[in-house]
């Protein structure tokens, strides 16, 4: 449970939701570095979908009762932070809000899905601080449940990011459905595996790196299994693969898999694994691969002592969107001061989170990026700028609020942006258009200095702005924009009361 020198507010909690196994971690910021206190996993297999893309009732299930038993330790540490990451079984799931609000209810806290190229800088981040800090390319592979991430960096800092949609419970749900092992069933995952990965070899091939390194319960699970049979003392390579797989295809079902080393939660899984790595061995033409301890629920830790430690990588998102689109940046530092504010005057009655002020900010930093596309429209070309882009650091629920956002600011709430934002949200989501929207008018007021009597107040479903008479007179067109806005932000659910006196 940790020693009696862990105070809570030093310990930090990751959760990783994979499509085989939950994952979670209790660890230490010490100096910036992580310390382990406690960590558990238990196999789930929430990737176990329907045909439809569904989540199944039992994965539901199963899910929850694991959670439970998480909440359990976390309540134990009190710790200072959480942070949940959802991969590639809920990416996919059309029905994944029936596992996700039921989730956060017993946690306490938000669910993030992120999206593959996230998934594997954050893979990136976890495996790097297990390694020397040297200038070789690495190239870092992690075979999950559903999905596997490749990623190319140097030290601490990911080059390339990729995700590829194959997994040891998707393939072994496609090849090897009721637990027959068979060679041709075996060479099929194979080739499969091979074709996918052929779709990333031009960039991930061995001549762009010098050293392999596999992440995840899969990769290491095989290592163990070619030691312990003697194949090799460490790491894996194309020979030793080759062994196991003569010794897996002696067996006929995966619950006769009987081999030294291996636990029974990896039976149903070891089969198509192998099949995963060899595919991706022979694509990428990999003589040597060692294995790392570090893996995703270390990355998301690691990415919580850098928002701590003032090196957020979504500020550093946020910047490179900015330059990408040459924002103004008086207009958007205005905006996001301006929206900063009113969040504030407004955070104790609507109960605004920090994450959602964070939200705020940077939806108004970027709220014009899409004037690079047109200015007609260029809200909702805004928004779809930051929903479709990948941005590091950023969960898909993040970026769908804040295109939600700024999609917000001229007409109404068009509902397929709102859609991806859980129920929950919606009312806080809405009232956050309020404000943004209201800061975005106040932009035309340049000079911060030019707002010193502004009063906001907020009731549960109104926002009273105040103004002295002569500033009102002063600026027809700002007061002649709040009041043209006023219906559409009544339709948010926000009545806003204009005072010029």
């Amino acid at each position: 449970m940790g020693n009696t020198q862990d105070t809570p507010e030093s310990l930090l909690v990751a959760i990783d939701l994979g499509s085989n196994s939950f994952h979670l971690i209790i660890a230490k910021s010490d100096c910036g570095e992580l310390r382990p206190v406690q960590a558990l996993a238990e196999k789930v297999q929430l990737g176990e979908t329907s045909s439809a893309a569904m989540l199944t009732p039992g994965a539901i299930e199963r899910g929850l009762a694991c959670l439970e038993r998480f909440k359990q330790l976390i309540d134990s540490t009190a710790p200072a932070k959480i942070r949940i990451v959802g991969t590639n079984a809920l990416r996919r799931a059309k029905n994944r809000q029936d596992f996700i609000e039921p989730a956060e209810q017993i946690l306490g806290a938000p669910i993030d899905v992120i999206y593959g190229r996230e998934e594997a800088r954050l893979i990136y981040l976890g495996v790097a601080h297990t390694l020397s800090d040297d200038e070789d390319t690495r190239l870092v592979v992690d075979i999950g449940g559903g999905s596997t991430e490749f990623i190319l960096g140097e030290r601490f800092e990911p080059l390339r990011l990729e995700s590829l949609q194959m997994g040891c419970v998707s393939y072994g749900e496609a090849f090897f459905p009721d637990g027959k092992i068979t060679k041709e069933r075996f060479d099929a995952a194979y080739h499969r595996a091979r074709i996918e990965v052929s779709h990333i070899r031009r960039n991930y091939h061995s001549e762009f790196w010098q050293e392999a390194v596999g992440s995840s319960g899969t990769l290491r699970a095989i290592e163990t299994l070619i030691t312990t049979a003697g194949h090799r003392e460490e790491g894996i390579d194309r020979a030793a693969l080759g062994q196991l797989k003569k010794q897996l295809l002696n067996f006929a079902h995966v619950d006769e898999i009987n081999l030294d080393g291996l636990s029974e939660s990896r039976k149903s899984v070891v089969t198509p694994g192998l099949a995963i790595t060899m595919g991706i061995f022979d694509g990428l033409q990999i003589p040597l691969m060692r294995t790392s301890a570090g893996a995703l629920r270390e990355g998301v830790i690691y990415d919580l002592i850098g928002r701590f430690s003032h090196e957020d990588v979504r500020t550093r998102t946020i910047s490179a969107m900015q330059q990408r689109y040459s924002v103004d940046q008086t207009i958007a530092d205005l905006v996001t001061h301006r929206v900063a504010l009113l969040a504030e005057a407004t955070r104790a009655t609507w109960q605004l989170e920090s994450s959602d002020i964070e939200l705020l900010e940077w939806a108004g930093a970027l709220h014009e990026i899409g004037v690079a596309v047109s200015q007609k429209n260029y809200s909702q070309h805004s928004a779809y700028l930051v929903l479709n882009t990948d941005l590091p650091g950023f969960a898909e629920q993040d970026q769908a609020i804040m295109a939600a956002l700024i999609a917000g600011l001229k007409g109404k709430a068009r509902s397929e942006v709102i859609e991806p934002i859980s129920i929950r949200k919606r009312r806080t989501v809405a009232r956050m258009m309020v404000l943004l929207r209201l800061a975005v008018i106040l932009k035309h007021v340049e000079a911060l200095e030019a707002l010193p009597d502004l009063s906001v107040s907020a009731g549960e479903e109104t926002l009273t702005l105040t103004f002295p008479a002569q500033w009102g007179a002063d600026h027809p067109l700002t007061i002649w924009e709040i009041e043209q806005s006023t219906a559409a932000m009544e339709r948010l659910g926000v009545s806003v009361v204009l005072n010029v006196s």
